[in-house]
């Protein structure tokens, strides 16, 4: 097949890039490099199946190739990036999914939404199902992220309704592992950059809010069964066990050796409290669930980090 993945030099995106192409996929990489990286798919660039298109995907643009997807994967997804950049938010979520969207259509090729678990927002219902509409501010810091995602799931469904347009709709769920980036502001990177530096963790609140964390390998492996499967919409797609952010960080501070303490800080605004999928239809319909411990995880993604530390890079 010939797929486009949008912020296909992304974390994910690039992790996604690398198993569509050792299944035999030509893939074309979109990408503006506003939080994707060139070093993600430096492996990829002498791959003859592999083709590089730089740009913003809130602009219009056109693929001379045929497609079978168009898999849209650009976002600007740390908190950190998008309380900085809410305007581009916005517009990749709005805008980039519409570009894509009309793309597909004209290419006469599937199409993949890559939503998010922050559609829930801060949750009145836990664990959080496909069929729960979410508890979203509209106005608040987070809104432009959130309410992108939204309103690219309802665009997606719009297109395959009034276009019949055969589309895909994942719901992910906090992911980690190499490749993310050394300051994007995650609480995964956050603590183990902290850790290997020997700085104090720094826990929002006391630390009690929950969240759910899935390694990168088995998302991708997800997001492949669901492009094998019949028009099946949206899905779940993380991690079901629930960890307190305050036992993450002294499981990293254990995992790394390091002398660091713990430093607590204001609790952000519109920040969830819980987080966990309930991945009950994932298990039916694609025969997924997660196979890596977060342990197993993280100690992949903490050697990722000390060799990029090594080599220079600062957070």
């Amino acid at each position: 097949m010939n797929i486009l993945i949008t912020g296909g030099a992304g974390f994910i995106g690039s992790h996604l890039c690398r198993k569509l192409l050792d299944r035999g996929n030509s893939v074309i990489c979109a990408d503006n490099f506003i939080t994707g990286a060139k070093e993600n798919i430096r492996e990829f660039l002498d791959n003859s199946g592999f083709k590089l298109i730089e740009h913003d995907i809130s602009t219009p643009f056109y693929i001379e190739e045929n497609l079978d997807w168009v898999m849209h994967f650009a976002s600007i997804a740390s908190p950190k990036d998008y309380l900085s950049h809410p305007i581009k938010t916005l517009k990749s979520g709005l805008l980039g999914t519409h570009n894509c969207l009309g793309l597909a259509k004209a290419k006469k090729a599937k199409f993949f939404l890559a939503s998010t678990s922050e559609i829930y927002g801060d949750p009145l219902i836990h664990p959080q199902p496909e069929e729960y509409w979410g508890n979203v501010s509209c106005t608040g810091p987070r809104s432009c992220y959130d309410e992108s995602k939204r309103a690219a799931e309802s665009l997606t469904c719009a297109y395959m309704r009034q276009h019949n347009l055969d589309v895909r709709v994942v719901r992910i769920f906090n992911t980690f592992g190499p490749r993310m980036r050394i300051n994007d502001g995650r609480v995964v990177s956050n603590f183990i950059i902290q850790a290997l530096e020997q700085e104090d963790l720094t826990v929002y609140g006391k630390g009690t809010q929950t969240r759910s964390f899935c390694y990168v390998d088995d998302l991708t492996k997800g997001i492949v069964k669901m492009m094998e499967i019949s028009r099946e919409l949206p899905l779940n797609l993380g991690n079901p066990c629930e960890y307190k952010v305050i036992d993450l960080a002294e499981t990293i501070i254990k995992l790394t050796g390091s002398r660091s303490k713990i430093k607590f800080l204001p609790l952000p605004e519109d920040d969830p409290k819980r987080r966990r999928p309930d991945i009950s239809k994932a298990r039916k319909i694609l025969d997924w669930q997660p196979q890596v411990s977060l342990e197993e995880g993280l100690a992949k993604t903490i050697e990722y980090f000390k060799e990029k530390l090594q080599n220079g890079e600062k957070s």
